[in-house]
């Protein structure tokens, strides 16, 4: 089995990004943003809602208090003040979620707090307290992160993911998004990788290498060129080849 989760309600005010309600429609977890880098509470409450209509898991995306950056530049916060800063999105996502008929299910970074827990001992050990703080949830990262390994510490269950749109390097992390080769946008290679990981555990780093991967969760970005059609054919083509996507937590239902 293999979950299928996408970054959701980035929107913020009068502006739009991505397609939340056609993607809830293919998907199995929803990366909601708590609004630190995106999102509000009416496009919050929105989307959980269409959420719970689906049966779709919640997730709370938690980031950076960087609005203007769209949580994708790095700050150096105290840990202790990035741990209550996580603490504050769950529980505002939890609010829209209770309000919705539904709750958080797990949690996952984003952006460039996303690629600091992958090294970053003292920020991915302040997500955790965070989360731990809320309660027992799923963490979601990059398999070989710190943060992943903090979360086990903790108690908390680790969730590998992989990415079906993104740039791997030969050491298993993110190709930097400002580097041209960062973002996958043909749709039959994004469908390729997806039937990779369901079948063999493998990616393919932008060198080549082979990357063994025990990913439950495979990531399809909403503000990716084409996000809802990508979406579509990885689900389909999943489906095609026996495997049917299923969230990797149960959606809570309140």
């Amino acid at each position: 089995m293999i979950d299928l989760n996408s970054d959701l309600g980035e929107g913020f005010g009068i502006w739009a990004l991505g397609d939340d309600e056609a993607l809830l429609d293919v998907i199995t977890s929803a990366n909601v943003a708590c609004g630190f880098h995106a999102g509000d509470p009416s496009t919050m409450r929105r989307v959980c809602r269409q959420a719970a209509e689906r049966g779709v898991a919640v997730g709370a995306q938690v980031s950076y208090r960087d609005l203007a950056g769209f949580g994708r530049r790095f700050i150096d916060v105290d840990p202790v003040e990035l741990a209550d800063e996580v603490l504050y999105q769950i529980g505002a996502l939890e609010a829209c979620a209770r309000a919705a008929g539904t709750a958080v299910a797990y949690v996952k970074p984003h952006g460039a707090l996303y690629n600091a827990v992958v090294h970053h001992e003292a920020q991915a050990k302040a997500v955790v307290d965070g989360v731990g703080a809320f309660g027992g949830l799923p963490v979601l990262g990059l398999p070989g992160s710190r943060l992943l390994a903090a979360a086990e510490a903790a108690g908390l269950p680790a969730v590998k993911e992989a990415f079906a749109d993104r740039g791997y390097t030969p050491e298993g992390t993110l190709v930097p998004r400002n580097r041209p080769d960062a973002l996958i946008t043909d749709t039959a290679k994004i469908v390729e990788r997806a039937l990779r990981l369901a079948g063999s555990g493998e990616l393919v780093a932008v060198d080549g290498t082979v990357l063994p991967t025990e990913a439950r969760s495979l990531c399809l970005h909403g503000d990716t060129p084409g996000a809802v059609a990508h979406a579509l054919a990885v689900r389909d083509a999943l489906v095609s080849a026996g495997t049917d996507p299923v969230a990797f937590t149960r959606p809570i239902r309140t």
